[in-house]
């Protein structure tokens, strides 16, 4: 059944949309992303920004304002060092981010978890980031098989 934030369940939505999905103008994101932090079901305007097993400039944004916003950071889908892990999802927290949808790995598990902010990655890996390398914002992203646009308004159900 649907919760309160979202009183129709998805898989009714898709059946009640796919003309939309068909057309592309509905996209979902492939299963492969694990939940951390402590919420589960987040949403909000998405602020994209691509990196490669860095974090650069990743602080500064979550610093910002989040308006209960969700950053989609496009790690390439890499698996060999972490993006974003207990101190930057603080940040993010405080700062008033719903969350993050990381096409890469967190580290500092307990720590995300223990976090009121919603988090999916693709796993965890306790190796840390760079700090410096290309750093592109509100870009188009591939995340999950789907192309995810900088501010759009995301909803995320669930684990």
């Amino acid at each position: 059944m649907g919760s309160e934030k979202f009183p129709t369940p998805v898989a009714d939505l898709c059946d009640a949309n796919a003309s939309l999905i068909l057309a592309g103008e509905l996209r979902i994101l492939e299963p492969v992303f694990q939940p951390y932090g402590q919420c589960r079901s987040f949403s909000g305007r998405v602020v994209t920004m691509r990196v490669l097993e860095h974090n650069a400039g990743l602080r500064a944004l979550l610093e910002t304002p989040g308006e209960g916003r969700v950053l989609v950071l496009d790690g390439g889908g890499s698996k060999r060092c972490a993006l974003i892990g207990g101190t930057l999802a603080e940040v993010g927290r405080g700062s008033g981010w719903a969350g993050a949808v990381v096409n890469g790995c967190v580290r500092d598990v307990d720590d995300v978890n223990g976090c009121a902010i919603g988090v999916r990655a693709l796993a965890s890996n306790p190796r840390k980031p760079g700090k410096s390398g290309a750093t592109e914002m509100h870009v188009d992203v591939d995340v999950g098989g789907a192309v995810v646009r900088d501010g759009e308004r995301r909803r995320r159900r669930g684990p």
